[in-house]
């Protein structure tokens, strides 16, 4: 197990991406998607928080008895290169320490579909993390769900805000329900185990 800086504190996992319809179904709103399958597993229904620009569900996670976690699952509201506000806000209301945030978005140096879990770290030029990095620093966790690089030279931007493909949509609930697993296991058993059996 990881030594944390209070083991019953809450844990708050924040899934990253841009609200509305039109956003829905595209790469960048992957976080979103791990988000909403969690809230599924918890028995839980987002509800607009009053605490904060965002979605919340509050809830626990894992078995019942001592391996279980309290959580407060979270989509911020406010697009994805203002997240750190939302996320913040609920982070300083629940009284969550720095190493109790989880960030879950979606990576371009890693091919479609591909976990890498680690704390702390650089935003490498994703708006959300850079936003989440300003508002309380650099020392929470993230589960970084592959998406690849652009084609060709299709901008980052564009590449980020289109739809996931046909071929990748085929696959993209089997990669969601892995995340989602991985997040699961990194808030009941810790990083180590977390990274030595998701990281791919």
């Amino acid at each position: 197990m990881d030594v944390t800086t209070d083991a019953a504190a809450p844990w708050l996992i924040a899934g990253l991406g841009n609200p509305g319809p039109d956003y829905a179904g595209n790469r960048h709103n992957v976080g979103f998607m791990v988000a909403d399958l969690l809230a599924e597993r918890m028995g839980g229904r987002f509800k607009r928080s009053g605490k904060a620009q965002a979605q919340v569900v509050e809830g626990r996670i894992g078995p019942p008895g001592p391996m279980s976690r309290r959580v407060v699952l979270a989509k911020p509201m406010s697009y994805m290169n203002l997240s750190g506000g939302p996320v913040n806000a609920l982070r300083e209301f629940h009284k969550v320490p720095v190493d109790h945030v989880v960030a879950i978005h979606d990576e371009l140096d890693i091919g479609f579909g591909a976990l890498r879990l680690k704390r702390g770290g650089g935003d490498n030029g994703h708006n959300g993390l850079k936003s989440l990095t300003k508002a309380f620093g650099p020392d929470y966790h993230r589960v970084r769900f592959g998406i690849g690089r652009p084609p060709g030279r299709m901008p980052v931007a564009d590449f980020v805000l289109r739809d996931f493909s046909p071929a990748e949509r085929k696959e993209l609930d089997y990669f969601v329900d892995r995340a989602a697993d991985a997040v699961e296991c990194l808030v009941i058993e810790g990083l180590e185990r977390a990274q030595s059996t998701y990281n791919s």
